[in-house]
């Protein structure tokens, strides 16, 4: 019998044994890895860099981008460093730290999605009020609040989860420190602490769900009742990427972690983990991108600086060729 304490380290679960395989699983996490990088990487700095983009519904976007970035960050680069050295270890230390970041990550965007449907409900149903509900202060302290709750939660699940007893070795059935698999190296016994814990964060996440789809009914409401196509059109476009990112986000990660364990198999577990934790961070900028023209206008707008400040900078270095 083994405690948390006597344990170094765990074993992650490899995506194949064959040597060909596991550079084919670098390879390809190292595309996605870069998309990701790229993509939101542009968002954020067309949103810091345009003026017009700096609106509560941007300011949202940008923490959005931020978080998808942070956490991917907190699970692939572990993975492909495992392909390439054709390794499986993740030291206590770095398990531990991988499901902090992940929680926290993963709960404050979540709770940012809410905060985004409230966000287009005072827009579209109460547009007289936008200014004063959703002032700068506002929106920062509205941030502040879904990166907090974020950090709280990761705070009280990874602080419970790393304090049980492990008594099934150190074998993680995943390809980053998940807490179900975590939680079923412990005794069966020792469940009943942590299922405390998870059942005050899935009914806080219901409650927002309730709100989100509470929010998104007056929407629609509102919408039908615009006398112009263009109109229900054009407030529409500002909807259908959000409420995709949350239909993504809660479809995904319902089914990693509600499904009956009677489906639940090594090859399902670790295709669901990475719909739930790599996906959505790669499919958020297409999808607000997109259907954005103003969001799309200011990405051109930095794509185009950026290449002629490549330009400039190889014009500038094949003139000092000439001249030396």
């Amino acid at each position: 019998m083994s405690n948390s304490s006597s344990i170094t380290q765990f074993l992650l679960l490899a995506f194949a044994d064959a040597r060909e395989l596991q550079l084919l699983h670098f390879w390809l996490f190292l595309g996605i890895y870069l998309a990701v990088l790229l993509g939101n990487g542009l968002i954020i700095t067309a949103i810091a860099c345009d003026h017009r983009l700096h609106t509560p519904m941007y300011f949202f976007l940008l923490n959005l981008s931020i978080l998808d970035l942070g956490s991917i960050s907190t699970t692939v680069p572990k993975s492909m460093a495992n392909s390439l050295w054709d390794s499986r270890n993740i030291s206590f230390s770095g398990c531990a730290a991988q499901v902090f970041f992940f929680f926290f990550l993963l709960t404050a965007e979540f709770y940012l999605l809410t905060i985004m449907a409230y966000d287009r409900y005072v827009a579209i149903c109460k547009p007289l009020h936008y200014g004063t509900l959703l002032d700068k202060r506002a929106c920062a302290k509205m941030a502040a609040a879904a990166w907090g709750t974020g950090f709280l939660n990761a705070v009280l699940h990874t602080a419970n989860t790393f304090s049980l007893p492990l008594c099934q070795g150190n074998t993680i059935d995943q390809f980053f420190c998940e807490l179900p698999q975590i939680l079923k190296l412990s005794f069966s016994n020792s469940y009943l602490r942590e299922f405390g814990v998870v059942l005050v964060s899935s009914f806080l996440f219901w409650v927002c769900f309730v709100f989100i789809v509470l929010s998104y009914m007056q929407i629609f409401g509102a919408v039908l009742r615009i006398p112009s196509e263009q109109g229900r059109h054009k407030t529409f476009s500002t909807c259908l990427p959000h409420l995709a990112v949350v239909l993504l986000a809660v479809s995904t990660g319902t089914f990693a972690y509600l499904k009956p364990p009677s489906i639940s198999s090594p090859s399902l577990d670790l295709m669901v983990a990475v719909l739930y934790s790599v996906v959505p961070p790669a499919v958020n900028p297409l999808i607000y991108s997109m259907r954005n023209k103003e969001l799309k206008v200011a990405l051109r707008k930095l794509i185009g600086f950026i290449s002629a400040a490549i330009d400039c900078l190889h014009s500038s270095a094949n003139g000092s060729l000439r001249v030396s």
